[in-house]
């Protein structure tokens, strides 16, 4: 495994064009971020906190630096963030238990934290919640939910989540759930040819009315068709990468790709090597590869940040936590990306989308809140009723 590692790397230091970027467009990386600070999709310090100390908030001080991990609040900081969509997160093993039950702990956790450090993170809903905590120059905190699982099949619980402060949910995890196929799950699917059944197709109206964002990482390619066929509203990929450089399920094809523009969406770029490169090995140039990759396919109004830290096992090269995204602005100024096209990469294509999708809910406001059921119902599964 070294030897292939070592020899990745001097391939890609032996590319003509493999040249780091300089101390001048990190300084100007880093005053682009200045004025337009980082909103990033995705990060797992949620899980962090689960894993570590059983969610007792009190026992882990990341306002300190806590190099175990990829994420404290002095890198947070030294990384111009702005913004965080923190991931509630529990594993598929909980479908059919105790899904909501982990899934609500999740939530409250991320609400513990982010009341625990009110000098640094602020609460946000709405895009313009987001725009005020920039402004008092606190970090924006908000909730994604990381698997469909978490509602049970139950557009109630769903509901509550928004209640919560939940503004998106990934339809999927890495297992399919009774009404939407994952990308990684390679058990039996009952609806062939589609990645929603008709009360996954209720899920993504009903997160529409709420103003919820309709996450499709981590889903089938035929579900992304299927919610994009569906929803009246952007979508997000809260945390996927092209396939530039991996032809990896958990990765976006081009020919999806080619669809986001007409439904105003948005990828939020990961940073996992294994989705990014196909293997262990990834540095910040091919990151920025792939960010490439998506600009000149479909534009640059379609990117994000969706780095995944404290998610996944590896980082790239020069990428090892939360305090680096200035390196890959750095490396995108060296490739000669503007001023404007960082800032919107960095948060204007999400506030763009968020402000669509809370408009398309307001158009919504005279509907109300769908009632229907799984159909047919789970059964022969523990803690799961008829309906």
């Amino acid at each position: 495994m070294k030897l292939i590692v070592v020899t990745a790397l001097l391939l890609v230091l032996a590319r003509p064009e493999f040249k780091r970027a300089s101390a001048q467009h990190l300084q100007t990386a880093n005053q682009i971020l200045s004025k337009f600070p980082i909103i990033d999709g995705h990060n797992d310090l949620p899980y962090q906190y689960r894993k570590i100390v059983r969610n007792q908030v009190e026992k882990l001080d990341i306002s300190v630096s806590y190099p175990d991990i990829h994420t404290d609040i002095p890198r947070l900081r030294k990384g111009h963030v702005g913004g965080q969509f923190w991931a509630a997160y529990t594993s598929c093993q909980t479908q059919y238990k105790d899904s909501i039950r982990a899934g609500f702990q999740q939530v409250d956790v991320i609400h513990r934290y982010v009341n625990q450090y009110p000098n640094t993170f602020q609460f946000a809903r709405t895009a313009a919640d987001i725009e005020a905590a920039i402004s008092n120059g606190k970090i924006a905190s908000l909730i994604g939910l990381e698997g469909g699982h978490m509602m049970s099949s139950s557009l109630a619980v769903l509901r509550q989540y928004y209640d919560l402060g939940v503004r998106y949910m990934t339809l999927t995890h890495n297992c399919n759930t009774p009404w939407a196929r994952a990308c990684c799950d390679s058990s039996p699917w009952p609806y062939p040819g589609k990645g929603l059944n008709t009360f996954g197709e209720f899920v993504v109206k009903e997160m529409n009315r709420l103003g919820m964002m309709v996450d499709i990482s981590h889903v089938h390619v035929d579900t992304m068709k299927d919610v994009l066929r569906v929803t009246q509203a952007p979508v997000i990929f809260s945390h996927s990468s092209s396939e530039q450089s991996c032809t990896h399920v958990r990765n976006v094809p081009d020919s999806i790709l080619k669809m986001l523009p007409d439904k105003d969406a948005v990828v939020m770029i990961n940073f996992y090597n294994r989705f990014v490169n196909c293997s262990d090995f990834c540095d910040i140039d091919l990151v920025a590869d792939n960010i490439d990759h998506i600009k000149n396919l479909i534009g640059i109004d379609y990117i994000g940040m969706g780095a995944d830290y404290d998610g996944v096992s590896y980082v790239p090269t020069g990428l090892e936590d939360v305090s680096t995204y200035p390196a890959l602005f750095a490396e995108l100024v060296k490739r000669g990306y503007t001023e404007e096209e960082l800032g919107k990469i960095a948060q204007g294509n999400l506030l763009r989308v968020m402000k669509k999708i809370e408009k398309v809910s307001s158009s919504l406001a005279y509907l109300a809140p769908y009632e229907e059921h799984l159909q047919p119902p789970v059964k022969d599964q523990p803690c799961r009723p008829n309906w």
